[in-house]
């Protein structure tokens, strides 16, 4: 339990025991430093409750808070308005539970099993900018939810069994007419290379996909050729396996460049195998309804103030629809994994697809009424223009061309005695900080303007400048090391400075918990920005290593550390590393 969340819980003892029936007391940090560091508002609600001034509640509770040594400046501000300010002792006492273990100050969340969908990248196609945000959002998420102690698990629900990978088999054939998986007599073994690399997939589909929109033969011949390897063809699927398994590699290649994983590789072919009892079980419970030569499901509900559309369940021609595929999948995560939330990250434009397929498995049951789906919606990342971020020449712009668009910046930015292949792993690390920190630090929501040049720099609000802040506490605490300084403890509160990075401390899991609860990672952005300007602030009015008294310096460089671990553990969160010099 977190320092601030035990004062609560002792704050709504104590006003329990004078008198006033209260569940919860909530502390706020005060837009009004000057009265106090924190603000409580209770009295005000309680005064309604019992019809009495909220000044005459205020003032009992304060009486009792004056005797309480972690309080100091307790005051009354207004009509019932109740300041606190935290005592030294209590602050250094903090700080050194937090010294031995940065856990100690953690609220942790109820026990839990959250899978999460983030991922989407489609086998064959090269991942775009459209990838980044939700692979930036979501891993940090799951990231965040692990320290907060829930169970989770990331799947990176890849597109693989569409008629994207039809087009490519079908190029593939043109081409190499002769290979074996063409060839239904065929009976002996597949060959054990690939006859194709991830090179050629990333030329193979745009060809293809481009023809076939003018082609209608070519079209049609995709559309059979998809038929046959989704009935699973013998020769189309050896084929199949090759593509997934270059294509795969790849993928996760480019996501290990962002530091993003997954615990489950699943992809609509795992999900396919659980639609025909799918459909069955629905069929069993009278769900499915005929329109059109399609068969549905409604979703609409009588609370609905707009259109609601039915869930396209098969189509006309027979195929399953991209809403069933989502249906099948719930249904295969909860027999696998028995989750109790799924959380799907994707932009905003999905949100009807999400509304049906969430609708639909509430109503067949196929999840309990107990377990919670929820649809995770993001902005867009933008050119300087306001519209989606596109190359030069108007195309989408392949994930990894921005990855070193950002990486060619940011080598600019580090030191020229840094050469070879250090200085390239340095600027990698660094791009990839510069990118997610621009793109976590807005609330996912909202839309934002890429600019590397800006996201690059040193100085503001950027992941170069928390990376460089971050290597200087390491080399400050490695020459204190160096010299045998003891720094196991902070003993004093020596300045304002110190004071103002032991309430922002203090304040670390407000920013964790309310990040979770929001589902966005703005609010940690934020506080290791706040955190970290706050103690370059202090660095740079104190000479820390020649201060002569060892009391002081042995304390200054215990906050360094401090700050340095919850530093360390928020990029983490994030999903940066930090180099060991920039």
């Amino acid at each position: 339990m977190s320092f601030i969340k035990k004062i609560e819980c002792d704050l709504t003892k104590i006003i329990n025991e004078i008198g006033y029936e209260i569940d919860n007391v909530f502390l706020s940090v005060s837009n009004r430093p000057d009265l106090g560091e924190y603000q409580l508002n209770d009295a005000m609600k309680l005064a309604k409750k019992y019809s009495t001034n909220p000044r005459q509640i205020a003032e009992r509770i304060v009486e009792v808070l004056n005797n309480d040594n972690r309080f100091i400046n307790v005051n009354i501000a207004g009509s019932g308005f109740i300041n606190i300010s935290i005592s030294d002792d209590y602050l250094i006492e903090c700080m050194n539970q937090m010294i031995k273990d940065v856990y100690n100050n953690i609220d942790l969340q109820a026990k839990k099993k959250i899978i999460l969908d983030y991922g989407g990248a489609n086998v064959a196609k090269a991942l775009h900018v459209g990838h980044l945000r939700s692979a930036n959002i979501g891993e940090a998420l799951k990231r965040l939810a692990r320290t907060l102690g829930v169970e989770t698990l990331a799947d990176a629900h890849l597109g693989d069994w569409g008629r994207p990978i039809g087009l490519v088999m079908l190029e593939i054939k043109n081409r190499n007419p002769l290979l074996p998986y063409f060839d239904e007599t065929f009976d002996g073994e597949y060959p054990e290379e690939s006859p194709v690399t991830n090179d050629d997939l990333m030329e193979l589909y745009p060809f293809a996909s481009a023809k076939a929109k003018e082609d209608p033969v070519y079209m049609e011949e995709a559309r059979v050729i998809t038929a046959k390897f989704q009935n699973r063809d013998k020769g189309l699927m050896a084929l199949w396996n090759h593509i997934m398994k270059v294509s795969k590699a790849d993928i996760k290649r480019i996501y290990d460049k962002l530091n993003t994983t997954f615990e489950i590789w699943n992809g609509e072919s795992d999900e396919d195998k659980f639609i025909p009892e799918m459909i069955n079980y629905l069929e069993t419970k009278n769900l499915i309804e005929e329109s059109q030569g399609a068969r549905i499901i409604n979703v609409k509900e009588e609370s609905d103030d707009r259109e609601m559309p039915p869930l396209l369940l098969i189509k006309s021609n027979g195929g399953a629809s991209y809403e069933t595929t989502d249906l099948a999948c719930i249904w295969g995560r909860v027999k696998l994994h028995s989750p109790d939330e799924i959380w799907y990250l994707t932009d905003v434009r999905q949100s009807l697809h999400f509304e049906q397929v969430f609708r639909a498995a509430k109503k067949a049951k196929i999840v309990d009424e107990n377990v919670k789906l929820e649809f995770i919606p993001f902005g867009t990342m933008n050119g300087s223009d306001g519209k989606p971020f596109k190359t030069r020449d108007g195309g989408v712009m392949k994930l990894e061309d921005l990855l070193t668009l950002a990486e060619n910046e940011c080598e600019k930015k580090i030191l020229p005695n840094i050469i070879g292949q250090e200085r390239k792993e340095i600027a990698e690390k660094v791009s990839v900080a510069a990118v997610k920190y621009a793109d976590l630090i807005p609330f996912r929501g909202t839309d934002y303007i890429f600019d590397i040049a800006k996201f690059s720099d040193l100085e503001g609000k950027t992941g170069p400048y928390l990376l460089y802040s971050t290597i200087r506490m390491k080399s400050l605490l490695n020459k204190a090391e160096s010299l045998n300084l003891n720094f196991d403890e902070v003993k004093i509160v020596d300045n304002e400075c110190d004071r103002e990075i032991m309430l922002n401390v203090l304040n670390l899991p407000l920013s964790l918990t309310k990040s979770y609860e929001n589902r966005s990672l703005n609010e940690i952005a934020d506080y290791i920005y706040k955190l970290t300007s706050s103690y370059n602030k202090f660095y740079s009015e104190n000479r820390v290593l020649d201060e002569q008294n060892e009391e002081t310096r042995s304390s200054w460089l215990a906050l360094t550390k401090l700050v340095l671990n919850i530093n360390l553990m928020l990029l983490d969160i994030l999903g940066i590393e930090c180099p060991s010099k920039m």
